[in-house]
């Protein structure tokens, strides 16, 4: 395989070629696998304390599933929208240090065979859906739906009636939620929607956080100063490349799959797959939202994303990206943790074995086997931060 190639070449580039240490090994404090969120502020925070750190992703490119690609003046987000919010203000400062944040306010649209509502569920989607103009009157209805469920929810479908009625359930989750898992909702345990926001006011900010918004000129400013003067090496897999037992750091910052790491011996952890199709337009304006969700069945994808809509851009063209759910095979790019008992007794197992791990820790969305937000990410990062570089 050429990146086996190229990551046989730079190990030797490391042991052999560069500046080395005692014992003829290059000298790092810390080896950091994955140049994301969280490998990359670990490594800025390091380097800040005088440690030396080698960064490397089995990607040909750093900043993880939020880096951007940038044509014709507009930052596709190339794994998926991603939209900064947070409450966090020591996160929000953290983040700015690095750039300068836009006044993008998350407010999306479903699509429900041509159908239009507002998102998250508020006032204007209930005066669109049912024709009435008052709190009052959309919390009757909804009141009044919910009642078709009277025993304890057995599945998602019933959990979702017993929420929020059967009218916003058929329309907006039930055909989203199949797509999305691969599964009927009837299939789907009840536990996956423990709370769906209503909201009685016409507001369409989905996020409630107090802060928000997209990086003036994409994420990919943000990532690349964080690791400014540090030592990268791209397209070189952890796991491939380096021989656990090799001393070229003190300690190693493992982001990637924690069932990967230890070869699967206990099995394989579950994640949903996301495929995506993006394609250039020669029109100034497609769909007049920046994220539209259809929430029919019949459409294959769960998502279209217009990016430039997250910057305000003018440009005479546009970019969209389907965004299609799909089952994960092992080798594929895992996005999303499979939050059910199995795999979280799985996980738990994985974690003991990591916790004996010497000189390892294990971070991230897929390290820790959880799905995180951005902000998330950064306050778990500066957590061990705390902890490690005292």
């Amino acid at each position: 395989m050429e990146d086996n190639e190229n990551c046989f070449f730079m190990q030797r580039c490391i042991l052999i070629n560069k500046k080395q240490g005692k014992g003829g090994f290059m000298k790092y404090d810390y080896l950091i696998a994955g140049a994301g969120l969280f490998g990359s502020v670990f490594a800025y925070e390091a380097k800040k304390r005088g440690k030396k750190c080698l960064v490397v992703d089995r990607r040909n490119h750093i900043g993880g599933n939020i880096y951007c690609e940038h044509k014709d003046g507009i930052n596709i987000h190339k794994y998926g929208a991603h939209i900064f919010h947070t409450s966090n203000k020591k996160v929000w400062d953290y983040v700015n240090q690095f750039a300068e944040f836009n006044n993008y306010i998350n407010s999306p649209v479903a699509n429900y065979n041509g159908e239009i509502y507002n998102l998250p569920f508020n006032m204007n989607t209930f005066s669109k859906m049912w024709g009435i103009s008052t709190p009052q009157q959309a919390e009757a209805i909804i009141n009044e739906q919910k009642q078709a469920i009277t025993h304890e929810p057995q599945n998602l479908e019933e959990q979702a009636i017993s929420l929020v009625g059967t009218d916003i359930y058929t329309k907006l989750i039930k055909g989203y939620t199949e797509k999305q898992w691969g599964r009927k909702c009837t299939e789907l345990p009840a536990f996956i929607i423990k709370r769906l926001p209503v909201r009685y006011t016409y507001d369409n900010n989905y996020f409630n956080d107090r802060y928000q918004g997209i990086p003036i000129g994409g994420y990919n400013k943000i990532i690349e100063k964080m690791l400014e003067g540090i030592d990268v090496e791209l397209n070189c897999d952890y796991n491939i490349c380096f021989d656990k037992d090799q001393k070229i750091a003190e300690k190693v910052i493992y982001t990637g799959a924690i069932d990967e790491y230890f070869n699967y011996q206990l099995g394989h952890l579950e994640y949903r797959g996301l495929k995506f199709e993006t394609e250039r337009l020669e029109q100034e304006n497609y769909q007049g939202v920046a994220v539209m969700n259809f929430t029919d069945s019949k459409t294959p994808y769960t998502r279209t994303i217009e990016h430039k809509h997250f910057e305000f851009g003018k440009q005479p063209v546009t970019y969209i990206t389907k965004e299609y759910p799909q089952d994960w095979k092992l080798g594929e790019e895992a996005y999303y943790p499979v939050n059910d008992d199995k795999n979280q007794e799985l996980y738990a197992k994985y974690k003991e074995l990591a916790d004996k791990e010497k000189n390892v820790i294990f971070g991230g969305r897929l390290g820790e086997y959880k799905y995180y937000d951005m902000d998330k990410v950064i306050e778990s990062a500066l957590n061990l931060v705390e902890k490690e570089l005292k």
